[in-house]
């Protein structure tokens, strides 16, 4: 997850706002987003009372709504928000709580925004299930829309995303993964519900193809660099910070960035070691696996891929009106830019 929604970075606060900070960016659209945590909230309702407290927890420790807010933004960059949009965004948001609570299960995560997880509170088997009916709820709500344009798009991204975390978990400890695979994995889990939002905020605010196709391929960009972003973080961070313990990646078996910068620029003998220390993974190797990147400047190669994502993201905006949502896309690069450039600190 992006900091936005989860993370915090390991510096002292500034006096005054950084030139991009996400209060200002999305400070347009804060009506909205308190219309999707309300209406996300009210989703609880629609469980059976015996399990409503599960989905409560699940549907409430949302961040801060990066999904929602790139519909809102994609939206009015476009045209005039609408209440259909404050559907879609649920639609999206629960879609995404979803995966986390398959996604906490795969990993045996204990915590998620320095909370205990729904595994970790009352066992897989609930915390699976449960994701099974936020996905559910969600195509419901989408099916709820007199277009089956919805339906179809939310269904698909979500068989998107579940794909590759399937692919992920097939190349788990694949020491001969390349940068090809480890980017369309990441497309596919990460950037695919970026892209949903940008999409369906811009179709049902009446976007040319052209404008819808531009903004899908922003979120899908953004996505992709935000992902990088948070598996430097898994490594890079400060776990206090993080809300989550850290090199739960290499825990399991996920092959990152970093680590695949390191395997390609590290003389033989400490490609050897490397190696053993994530085939032979215990939590004590995290340190000399962190040393190791340091050595070959694992962190500052990741950065300038998420460098190259991010100015691919924005020059897809190029042929977008100059409107303020523009704008505030465009700061929301700068924003990750920042994050970006504060790892390690």
């Amino acid at each position: 997850m992006l900091a936005v929604e989860t993370k915090a970075v390991a510096t002292a606060a500034p006096a005054t706002e950084p030139p991009h900070s996400w209060k200002q960016i999305v400070e347009p659209v804060e009506p909205f987003l308190k219309a999707v945590a309300e209406r996300l909230a009210e989703q609880v309702h629609t469980f059976d009372p015996e399990i409503a407290s599960y989905a409560q927890y699940a549907l409430t420790n949302q961040g801060k709504q990066l999904r929602p807010a790139l519909v809102a933004l994609s939206a009015a960059a476009i045209g005039e928000p609408n209440d259909s949009l404050v559907t879609v965004a649920v639609i999206i948001e629960m879609v995404h709580l979803a995966t986390l609570a398959h996604d906490d299960v795969m990993d045996e995560a204990v915590l998620r925004r320095q909370q205990p997880t729904l595994a970790a509170n009352w066992g897989n088997q609930i915390s699976v299930l449960l994701g099974d009916c936020l996905f559910a709820h969600a195509l419901k709500l989408a099916a709820s829309f007199p277009t089956p344009e919805i339906c179809r798009a939310v269904s698909a991204a979500t068989k998107t995303v579940c794909s590759g975390e399937i692919l992920q978990t097939h190349r788990q400890r694949r020491l001969q993964l390349s940068r090809e695979e480890y980017f369309k994995v990441l497309e596919m889990k990460t950037a695919e519900l970026f892209a949903l939002s940008c999409d369906l905020g811009a179709w049902l605010c009446g976007a040319a193809p052209r404008e819808r196709a531009a903004l899908r391929r922003f979120g899908l960009a953004l996505g992709t660099a935000y992902q990088i972003y948070d598996d430097c973080l898994d490594l890079f961070g400060a776990e206090a910070l993080v809300g989550k313990s850290l090199g739960t990646d290499l825990a399991n078996g996920k092959l990152t960035l970093p680590v695949l910068l390191a395997l390609e620029r590290s003389v033989a003998l400490d490609r050897a070691e490397l190696q053993k220390l994530i085939e032979q993974w215990e939590g004590g190797n995290l340190a000399r696996v962190v040393g190791l990147l340091d050595k070959y400047d694992a962190l500052d190669g990741s950065r300038g891929v998420i460098h190259q994502f991010l100015e691919r993201a924005r020059l897809c905006l190029a042929s977008l009106p100059e409107t303020e949502s523009r704008l505030a896309l465009i700061a929301l690069t700068g924003f990750l830019e920042q994050q970006t450039s504060a790892l390690g600190v």
